[in-house]
This record gives C-alpha cells, structure tokens and sequence, in this order.
C-alpha cells in the first residue's frame, strides 16, 4: 500500500480508501447500494487496516446517518488508535424535514458537524467535504463555516466533492483573500468509461494544488467485469435497481472488452485492471473502493499490485480517450509552440 500526500497538506493517505456507503442498508436507494450491518463492518474495516488502508470516507447521509454510527462503532469495537486513521465525512444533503437541514449555509454545516461527531463517537473530523453545490446559499458563507470549524478543533481539513472548476477556483479565491481554510480535495466521479472531469477538473486541481478522491471507480459495479454486451442487466444486481453514475453503455463495453483481454492474460480479474488504470493517472490521490463482502474487498486491494505496461496503458487511453471539445482543442493547437519550448527549457535544466 503506497501513501499519498492529500493536496497541499502534509497528510499523507493511502492510495485506497474505504467507503463505507454499503453500511446500514434502510430504505430507498440505501438498501439497493448495501446493507453491510455491525458485525460485518467490523470485519471490513478490520480487513482493511490489515491491508494499510488509513483512510475511510462516510457521509451524514449514507442510511441516514446509520453509516457513519456503524464505522465509528466499528472503530470503537476494533480499539483503533484515533491516530492510526483518517476520518472523511460529509455535509450538505438532506438530513431532517424542515426548510435548513439541507445545504451548505452555515445554519446546516455547524448543526451538521455536531451530529456527525456525535454519531462517529470522535471529537474531530480529519477532512470535512461539502458534499454539492448549493445554489442558494453564497460560496463565501460555506468557506467561511467550513473555517469557524477548523479554528474550533472540530475540523482539520477541508474539502468538497461533486462541484464544477470554477465554483471550486471562486471558494479558493475566497480563502486566500480572507485567510481562511481553503479546499484541500476534490472527491469526483472518475472511471475509465468516465473521463469527463480530464476537461476542467484535472487542470484545475494541478494548478491549485488539490488532492483527488476518486468515487464509484467501478462506476457503480459497470466495470465490476460482471457486465458486457451480452450480460447487461442480472437480476438482483444494483445496476438494475440503481443505474448510477450515469455511463455511456457503448463506450463503457469497448472500455470492458479493452479491461476483459488484459485481465485474462494477467489472470486477474477485470474490477482490478479498472483500478489499476486509476492508480496510474498521476490526478489520483486515493481511489475510494466499497464492498458487502470481504472477497470484494480483497480483489479491490489486489488492484494495488498490478503494474500496467505502457503498452497496456496505451491500448486502454486509445480505447476511453474524450472526444476533442472547444477550448480544449484551440487551447492545445496555439499553445503547442509555447509547450515545446518549456520543455526543450526543462531538459536542458535537467542535463
């Protein structure tokens, strides 16, 4: 298990991080994602410390809250060292029946961390994230609590998942002119079949110095290797019930057959070549991986092991690459004389 730094910060993460959105199963879209109870998340969690995971993500959302009481039991009933892990949670959805248990305002945050704390039994979360965007509520209101939050103790760092560039850009805008704690991670959906954060996002986040936490990496078991075209729909599987993250189906079974021929010449299986791609992009901080089961759980960290070949990855970018868009094309074409030249400067920096 290797150890990456989480944006700017000196915190250091594992390159896998367990997701604990299966716990507590409920009702809805809860009981369709999982339904991992107590005992079996203690053997998750336990698996996974074993393994060198140190990172773990919930959300205040997930069951209901129920995840987020089950990981900090867990974390009680196994007597882990608070220092031996990093703690990620989440605000911003639905948690109560009136006008402001939702959002990111400051009203919903500084309730959300107190029962957040109180369900994990800690007295502090390491990366607090807004969990969306919130359109009603200004972005200089969120940085702004995120930081009460960071001066109190509650909070060691900060971050923010599914937002676009520029409203993360505008928020670190927003910090660096007040002082304030400033997004450190971005968590996003990022697959092989799902590159579309390449455009904005990426060039963003190494500019600004952010982490990434990369979410539904098998985009929502699609690349599980269990799905092709002609094993679209099994009966009882989540992507029957749930169809999320949105995939382009096509482009997501030439992506699998790409996986399915190199997974069969290593042995191993397809979920890991997935994985394995992501671990190799250098945007990747940490890939956030979920399981029911610990069978599932070792596959993913299987993934860890597996050094794909340039030609393999070659073979896999030819067959996932994004169509070209505007700018993007226009911003390669005229900048291509001003790249050559910085990089004709940095090998003779380097000679």
């Amino acid at each position: 298990m290797r150890y990456n730094r989480l944006g700017r910060t000196g915190l250091f993460v594992s390159e896998l991080c367990l997701g604990t959105m299966t716990f507590g199963g409920g009702t809805g879209i809860w009981d369709q994602i999982g339904n991992v109870q107590q005992e079996d998340a203690d053997r998750l969690i336990g698996r996974a410390l074993d393994a060198g995971i140190n990172f773990i993500d919930t959300a205040d959302v997930y069951s209901a809250g129920l995840s987020e009481e089950i990981t900090g039991q867990a974390l009680k009933n196994l007597r882990v060292p608070r220092e031996n892990v990093v703690i990620a949670t989440k605000v911003f959805g639905v948690t109560g029946s009136t006008p402001n248990t939702l959002g990111a305002s400051r009203y919903h945050i500084m309730d959300g961390i107190k029962a957040s704390l109180r369900r994990l039994q800690l007295d502090h979360i390491d990366l607090y994230q807004i969990h969306g965007f919130d359109p009603a509520t200004p972005i200089e209101e969120t940085v702004r609590a995120l930081d009460t939050l960071v001066q109190q103790g509650h909070v060691r760092y900060v971050g923010v998942s599914n937002w676009a560039a520029w409203q993360i850009v505008k928020a670190l805008g927003i910090a660096e002119r007040g002082g304030l704690a400033r997004f450190e991670s971005l968590q996003a959906y990022y697959t092989l079949a799902g590159r579309d954060l390449e455009r904005e996002l990426v060039p963003m986040m190494k500019s600004e110095g952010l982490g990434l936490m990369v979410w539904s990496p098998l985009a929502g078991g699609l690349l599980s290797g269990k799905y092709g075209r002609q094993t679209q729909a099994e009966t009882g599987s989540r992507r029957t019930t749930f169809d999320f993250p949105p995939v382009d189906r096509e482009r997501a079974y030439d992506c699998i057959d790409a996986m399915r021929t190199i997974a069969e010449a290593r042995g191993v299986s397809v979920a890991q070549i997935a994985l394995a791609w992501l671990l190799h992009q250098e945007a990747v901080t940490t890939i956030i991986v979920g399981a029911k089961r610990i069978e599932q759980l070792d596959d993913n960290l299987a993934a860890t092991q597996i050094e794909l070949t340039a030609d393999e990855l070659a073979r896999l970018d030819d067959v996932s690459r994004l169509p070209a868009e505007y700018p993007g094309w226009m911003l390669a074409r005229q900048g291509e004389a001003r790249r050559n030249q910085l990089q004709a400067a940095r090998r003779r920096t380097s000679e």
